[in-house]
């Protein structure tokens, strides 16, 4: 049986989520995908903490983050990732609408893997989150701790 990395999707509008699972699965990714609405799940997804508790400890093979969350924002959720140990191994994309120099400039110094501006065409929009799916969740090798088995 083969075990394929988790993606978590920290998204808070339920259209984006929608067209972003849609995308996944018009690819075929075979991932089990986890949606955080807001930068709080997000965490607790991270951390076990909440409705997470007792998830398995696999960390997810890339996390597809939005910068505008309610309750913690994309900016504090990524800065926590990469200034934890356990955590900072994880890509984190950056999936957002904002496409200001001073966010980008932000989310790079904070250690992003990648930063991609949300098209606002459907037909574009599917295919940038299945290009994201496929590299980070099937072609990219992850770090260690996240569950891949070939």
């Amino acid at each position: 049986m083969e075990l394929l990395g988790r993606i978590l999707l920290v998204e808070d509008d339920p259209n984006d989520v929608e067209l972003t699972l849609t995308a996944l699965e018009q690819h075929n990714l075979r991932n089990e995908i986890v949606v955080a609405y807001d930068g709080e799940e997000a965490l607790d997804y991270l951390y076990r903490r909440g409705r997470f508790v007792g998830v398995p400890p696999a960390q997810p093979a890339v996390v597809l983050l939005d910068l505008k969350l309610p309750k913690i924002s994309g900016f504090e959720v990524l800065r926590q990732i990469k200034s934890d140990p356990l955590l900072k191994m994880i890509p984190v994309v950056i999936l957002t609408s904002s496409g200001e120099d001073k966010d980008l400039a932000k989310c790079y110094e904070l250690g992003t893997s990648a930063y991609v501006v949300k098209p606002v065409n459907f037909h574009e929009f599917v295919d940038a989150v299945r290009d994201i799916g496929a590299f980070w969740a099937v072609l990219n090798e992850p770090s260690p701790g996240c569950v891949k088995r070939r």
